[in-house]
């Protein structure tokens, strides 16, 4: 059992007996409120009960602390109390207390730290990157990649449901402007005078589309009717774009359950209805559209949005947040409990119609927008704006290209989504311990060098968790560890589970890179001041379940961000 949930359980049981031989009047117990203090010389956890107690106990909150101590039942855990300032109650534990979370961890492995915490919002649509199938995708929407595959396992880890699904939006003017962009490059390379149109895509990927349709099909298109041409073209622009974007994403290593174009919100189905009119139905079943003008209106403005918005348009044609809609209604009768979607910071001002939308549904709170901030992207501190290779924006496939995905990956998620990141290309590349992955996957590709050594093998083929078993004694005695880098360690891992449920409460798996340094830095500090082998015996067996326990810890931290272990650098 955790440790939190063991010392909570000893603080309200002192609460019950207080209040059972007359000691504190209180009506309802409060919860125990235990909180790591921030200077270690406090003890292990703080309380805060006595003060919150103190109003409805009609007593000084010292009172109630020394109350709560003196009636703490005999226990195994806490080896000393100590009463702070107005009446925090401090608890330092036995070495022992925090020795078994070793076995915890080796037994548990990649079950260490799960929780279920989904509550009735189990199951989960993420939705997330949805870049328009345009472009190459660029830095942006990479940290949008890692938010959204890290927030996918860590929420998985506290006991939800999640489906990741990309949004294709491949519906609406763009992709004939993208079209006809492809047209004129091709247009360009038979050597015909066409300038390309001010609105158009003019990268030199456009480019790269024509001359494979221009090697392909020949001159063919030349003459042809500029319809059917624009529709061939964009269809295959359209198909290579997305195959860029799915193996660019696949790379990295997300794996989308679902990639759901925007198209088929217009495609009837056998109720004779398209999904665009199952959202108009049910606004309409609500009471909450209305004819304007020619146009079809929602009555937004009714749920704190600025103005009503626009369904339909006057000439017929629908509108943006028209297929949004639809797609959102979609989502809710695909059966997902709590749709979240992540956007650009820029997008803000689209939340409060999204948030009505929800709401003329009867599904207020059932639709979190996760708002990221943009990468600025640098080398050696100077923003880098181009490409050197092409002269054009640095894409996502390039960055990845150069520093490779678990830096691109840790380095996104090292802060909040709602926090600007200054992404240093040459930080990311080094190989020492200015570069934080480096950092922490050499602590555990230093572990598993200890492994191996204590195994007398020297190559790295060896399945690390088959290793661990064979050098880590059964009956290794962990009462021997008791040296303050030993604790420490140990006491990071007791936090595990509490730091994954409320990093995925919070939908912040940046709380795991934060995690992965500590840890990897207590292992480092560690490894400077407690040789694990040369030593006698038993010690060594002791040190090495501790280092087997604190591998599977930083394994299992950098899988929930989506970044590798390795076994040796």
């Amino acid at each position: 059992m955790q440790i939190r949930v063991e010392l909570e359980r000893l603080v309200t049981a002192a609460m019950q007996a207080a209040v059972d031989d007359g000691t504190l009047a209180l009506e309802q117990l409060p919860e125990p409120a235990l909180e790591r203090p921030k200077d270690e010389a406090n003890g292990d956890w703080a309380s805060t009960v006595a003060l919150r107690s103190a109003k409805l106990a009609r007593r000084a909150p010292r009172d109630i602390a020394k109350a709560i101590v003196e009636h703490l039942p005999e226990n195994q855990l806490v080896a000393s109390t100590d009463i702070a300032g107005p009446g925090f109650i401090n608890f330092t534990l036995l070495p022992s207390a925090y020795q078994d979370v070793i076995a915890r961890v080796r037994a548990e492995r990649a079950d260490f730290g799960r929780s279920d915490i989904a509550g009735e919002k189990r199951k989960v649509n993420l939705e997330y990157v949805s870049a328009n199938p345009t472009g190459p995708m660029h830095v942006g929407h990479g940290r949008w990649a890692a938010l959204g595959n890290a927030m996918a396992r860590v929420m998985r880890h506290a006991g939800y449901e999640v489906y990741e699904e990309f949004y294709v939006n491949d519906h609406g003017v763009q992709m004939d402007v993208f079209a006809n962009s492809i047209v004129v490059r091709y247009l360009q390379l038979l050597g015909q005078p066409v300038e390309m149109p001010e609105q158009c895509y003019g990268g030199g990927y456009i480019r790269d589309i024509a001359q494979a349709i221009l090697d392909e099909d020949g001159d063919v298109w030349a003459d042809a009717d500029p319809d059917e041409r624009m529709v061939n073209f964009r269809e295959r622009g359209y198909k290579a774009m997305l195959q860029s974007v799915q193996q660019t994403l696949e790379g990295f290593g997300n794996n989308f359950d679902c990639y759901f174009s925007e198209r088929s919100l217009y495609e009837v189905g056998e109720d004779g209805k398209s999904a665009v009119d199952r959202a108009l139905d049910a606004f309409d079943a609500a009471g909450y559209i209305y004819e304007r003008e020619g146009a079809t209106w929602f009555k937004s403005s009714e749920f704190g949005d600025e103005k009503d918005r626009v369904l339909i348009k006057g000439n017929g044609e629908m509108s943006y947040f028209m297929s949004d809609c639809a797609y959102h209604y979609d989502k809710l009768m695909r059966g997902f409990d709590l749709l979240i979607d992540i956007w650009g910071a820029d997008h803000h001002g689209y939340v409060p119609r999204c948030e009505a939308m929800m709401s003329a549904w009867k599904r207020p709170g059932d639709l979190e927008v996760v708002l990221g901030q943009l990468v600025n992207l640098l080398r050696d501190g100077v923003q880098v704006r181009m490409s050197k290779r092409t002269g054009e924006m640095v894409t996502f496939n390039e960055l990845i290209d150069e520093v490779g995905a678990d830096a691109t990956k840790y380095l996104m998620l090292s802060r909040s989504s709602g926090q600007a990141i200054d992404f240093d290309i040459e930080v990311a590349k080094r190989q020492d311990d200015t570069n934080p992955v480096y950092y922490v996957q050499y602590a555990h590709a230093r572990i598993c060098s200890i492994l191996r050594k204590a195994a007398g093998i020297e190559g790295i083929d060896a399945d690390m968790d088959v290793l661990s078993a064979e050098v880590v004694p059964q009956d290794a005695d962990l009462s021997l560890l008791v040296h303050p880098c030993e604790l420490a360690l140990m006491r990071k891992m007791d936090d595990f589970g509490d730091l994954v449920a409320g990093a995925a409460r919070d939908r912040a798996p940046f709380r795991l890179t934060h995690y992965a340094q500590e840890l990897a830095s207590l292992f480092h500090s560690f490894y400077t001041n407690c040789h694990v082998l040369g030593v006698e015996p038993e010690l060594s067996a002791a040190r090495l379940a501790l280092v087997d326990a604190a591998r599977i810890n930083l394994a299992q931290a950098l899988d929930l961000l989506g970044v590798s272990a390795p076994v040796s650098m």
